[in-house]
């Protein structure tokens, strides 16, 4: 039987070995394990990469979310922390470290739903929101480029720049992702990447980056990363241990070199799916929007009639890995409750999300053959 995994890093690190082990020798001959030269090399290419002035090595993409929103609180108010009254917008659809960041920034999250079609925030709520409750004291959009789908940034923008908040783009499932002609994470006031293993670009543990344009975020963000100060031993801000390890550095610059080729690889890969499901009845495929390059971090089906649960069971029998992204909801965890959040609408849309979808196999590395033997299982379980 055929075993297919989600993502089969075994297989990539094959394919770029010379290239990783070069980097891990050079980081044991050079033994600058704390923000060695690998560290400042990764941030200027990616700033280069990605058009924009700054970027900032960190530990995880949660805390390139959280360094930006500090960063934003101190630049803004003046203050270590937002308010609780202050209410960043974000979806409900997305990871957990979107919604706890904002409340580590102290914040509060307001989730809207999401576009069914795209799993994107849906700007037209964003709208609503804003029109709506006059006296929200709103200062953030906070927009998850979901899957690696790109949310509408245009909109996002305009309205960002009528009512005067900023954006934090949540960039970590979209490295290589594009609105129009301009690379995610260069658009909004601050990009928030990961470097978790399975991303687009991905190292051997966690890591991430924070971009941005502008001087102030990228000297406070430098700072906060390193306990608060521009000298450790006497700082100015609450901050954080939140460097991102020289090591995780050399091997993602390592693969920085192979990102565009292997986002065009999934993007084949999804073509093929689409092609081979696109009429298979029960099944509805996400809608990739002409505006945004999609760089396929997943590839997402949503299933009908309740039968997710059961394709899922059926597709590892025959061999085939799958996921759900996500199964719950972020509005009904309970970190999200006793007030800490609000809730506008009913949030439909996320909810049956939750409910209906299931991310198959996308490897840049597989094959048509083994893409095509997802296909026809799952066509096989529709016709009975």
């Amino acid at each position: 039987m055929k075993q297919i995994p989600m993502l089969d890093l075994k297989r990539e690190y094959e394919y770029m070995k010379k290239d990783i082990d070069d980097a891990i020798k050079q980081c044991l001959e050079h033994q600058k394990w704390i923000l060695g030269p690998e560290v400042k090399e990764l941030e200027n290419k990616i700033a280069g990469y990605l058009g924009v002035k700054h970027c900032i090595g960190s530990s995880s993409g949660t805390e390139s979310l959280v360094l930006s929103l500090r960063a934003l609180a101190i630049k803004i108010k003046g203050q270590e922390f937002f308010d609780n009254n202050d209410e960043i917008l974000t979806t409900s659809f997305t990871f957990t470290a979107t919604g706890d960041a904002v409340l580590r920034s102290g914040a509060m999250p307001v989730f809207l739903d999401i576009d069914p079609e795209t799993y994107n925030i849906d700007t037209n709520k964003i709208k609503e929101y804003l029109e709506q409750s006059p006296k929200a004291r709103v200062v953030g959009i906070l927009p998850v480029h979901l899957y690696g789908q790109a949310c509408n940034m245009e909109e996002i923008m305009k309205i960002a720049g009528k009512y005067n908040l900023f954006v934090v783009e949540d960039v970590a499932q979209a490295f290589g992702g594009m609105w129009k002609d301009k690379k995610l994470g260069s658009i909004g006031n601050t990009g928030a990447f990961s470097f978790f293993p399975s991303k687009n670009l991905g190292g051997f543990g966690d890591g991430g980056v924070v971009s941005t344009d502008d001087d102030k975020i990228a000297e406070l963000a430098r700072m906060l990363l390193k306990h608060g100060g521009r000298d450790k031993y006497n700082v100015d801000h609450i901050g954080y241990n939140a460097r991102i390890d020289t090591l995780q550095a050399a091997i993602v610059l390592s693969k920085l070199k192979y990102i565009d080729e292997f986002n065009d690889k999934r993007r084949k890969i999804a073509d093929i799916y689409t092609q081979g499901l696109k009429n298979v009845e029960g099944i509805v495929l996400s809608k990739s929007l002409p505006e945004a390059y999609h760089v396929q971090h997943q590839y997402t089906i949503r299933i009908l009639d309740n039968k997710r649960d059961e394709l899922q069971v059926k597709l590892k029998d025959q061999g085939i890995s799958s996921m759900v992204y996500y199964p719950y909801p972020l509005h009904k965890m309970k970190v999200f409750g006793n007030g800490r959040s609000k809730i506008y609408g009913s949030l439909e849309n996320a909810e049956i999300a939750t409910q209906s979808v299931l991310s198959l196999p996308m490897e840049p590395l597989q094959s048509y053959d083994e893409t095509s033997y997802v296909i026809d299982c799952i066509k096989a379980f529709f016709v009975k």
